[in-house]
């Protein structure tokens, strides 16, 4: 069973990665790996979003994502939970808000891959976002360069930390984000589903 909030006490460091996680894979864990180290947080909050505003289809029903992201862990200091349901928000800004005024006191960070940062200005109030927390952007196959040249990095380029600095992100008053590179994961959710689907095509035939 999954627990109502998480526990997270003042001053901790917790990175938010929010997502489908439809399905949870090996890459999720990878720049869970990676962000815990290069940011020093305490802790990772694997946010399983009912579901995204930017995509047509619905994803798998809840109790089974977070049951296949909870099998992929064995690290107590990272949490897999259903938060954002419970707390009923499905927007980004508005999660960050509520997790702010549930847990005064957090420092939290919230990742990205640098795919996601590419489509961020396109995000429901995207800039809010940026004002509330700092940004962990960690590189994904296929678009390091272009996360650089973004729109929402291009508009943000005043308040990104040098690599150097990464470690600082989660102390650093919003807003700031970093962009940090990393050995790459080629793993994605897309890609699993598409196997999966291909898979059950060839056993019904």
């Amino acid at each position: 069973m999954v627990a109502e909030f998480p526990i997270a006490r003042p001053g901790m460091r917790i990175g938010l990665l929010g997502g489908s996680f439809d399905p949870a894979h090996a890459g999720h864990v990878h720049i869970t790996e990676e962000a815990r180290r290069r940011f020093r947080l305490d802790r990772v909050w694997w946010l399983v979003s009912p579901g995204n505003p930017l995509k047509a289809q619905g994803p798998a029903p809840m109790a089974e994502r977070i049951a296949t992201a909870r099998r992929m862990l064995d690290d107590p200091a990272v949490v897999v939970t259903d938060i954002e349901a419970r707390l009923g928000t499905r927007m980004t800004a508005d999660t960050i808000a509520a997790l702010r005024r549930h847990y005064p006191g957090v420092r939290f960070v919230w990742l990205m891959g640098s795919d996601n940062l590419c489509q961020f200005h396109r995000w429901d109030r995207w800039r809010e976002i940026a004002e509330a927390v700092p940004i962990g952007v960690l590189a994904r196959p296929g678009s390091r360069i272009a996360a650089r040249n973004a729109v929402a990095a291009q508009i943000m380029r005043r308040w990104r930390l040098p690599q150097a600095r990464a470690s600082l992100l989660a102390s650093v008053p919003a807003p700031a984000w970093v962009l940090i590179n990393l050995p790459m994961s080629w793993q994605s959710s897309t890609a699993i589903r598409a196997a999966r689907h291909a898979a059950v095509r060839r056993e019904t035939r």
